[in-house]
């Protein structure tokens, strides 16, 4: 049974094989909390492996490429269901990404992995507010398709925990600190006051895990003796990852943990 799973990068696998959207929140808000009250033990050495498909995908929704998703136009209460939808859909994939980095990658410090199981447990109330608001529009997750894109860069780097940090927190998760602005504006302006108090909260919250994600990708080139900057360009290359392209959000970047070489390098 999952609630005798006591060690915590086991109990993070099952949750990422599970494929009921509300099952894996309940799960991971539980995790969590038996976590921080000491009831939960670590094995940071520990290599595990599963048959149970990775992630554990629900039945709906259908995910189709990024270019048949449906426009979001702010115009129409339809418009505006389709992209909190869109939003429901990152949070989930969100989660999934945290429980990854947390089962998958035997041996870093303790730190790594009550780091990410913040962040799971942060991604996983997001999803709660912003599916709860789609809600009050007539519809649940899964009414509208979805894109695998995001989830696509944790396979690419599913073989190093460097790549990971690089290519996910720092480049895919990145790209929501400068869009999560303009989008609260526009729905603020669309009269949707309540997502765009969501979108605040989630801006908040993910200035800190781009900033974890900062903090190991650090770490790790420091352990192995890389140069930060020169590391990712490398890294981005050879995984394909998307080419960064403004406008930037500067601050938020900066409030993350990106240095002042960084930041002047996508001026370029």
């Amino acid at each position: 049974m999952s609630d005798q799973i006591h060690e915590l990068r086991r109990a993070a696998l099952h949750w990422l094989t599970e494929t009921d959207p509300l099952q894996k929140v309940a799960g991971v808000q539980a995790l969590a909390t038996n976590w921080r009250a000491g009831l939960i033990e670590l094995d940071t050495l520990a290599v595990l492996e599963t048959a149970q498909p990775i992630p554990g995908i629900p039945d709906k929704p259908e995910l189709v490429p990024p270019r048949l998703v449906k426009h979001r136009s702010m115009v129409t209460l339809e418009g505006r269901a389709i992209l909190i939808h869109a939003l429901v859909h990152i949070e989930f994939t969100a989660i999934n990404l945290a429980l990854d980095a947390i089962w998958r990658f035997a041996g870093m410090p303790a730190d790594y992995y009550t780091d990410w199981l913040q962040v799971a447990d942060e991604e996983a109330l997001h999803f709660s507010l912003l599916s709860g608001h789609l809600k009050t529009q007539g519809h649940v997750y899964g009414d509208f398709p979805g894109h695998a894109s995001l989830w696509e860069m944790a396979d690419k780097t599913r073989f190093d925990v460097l790549a990971r940090m690089a290519l996910v927190p720092r480049t895919m998760e990145a790209r929501g600190l400068d869009v999560v602005p303009s989008l609260r504006d526009k729905l603020a302006q669309a009269g949707d006051l309540a997502a765009a108090a969501i979108m605040e909260i989630i801006l908040r919250d993910e200035i800190g895990h781009v900033a974890i994600g900062n903090r190991w990708y650090g770490y790790l080139c420091e352990a192995r003796g890389l140069e930060p900057v020169a590391t990712y360009t490398r890294l981005a290359q050879e995984h394909a990852a998307p080419v960064l392209r403004g406008p930037f959000n500067l601050s938020a970047r900066r409030a993350a943990g990106f240095s002042e070489q960084e930041l002047a390098s996508l001026a370029r």
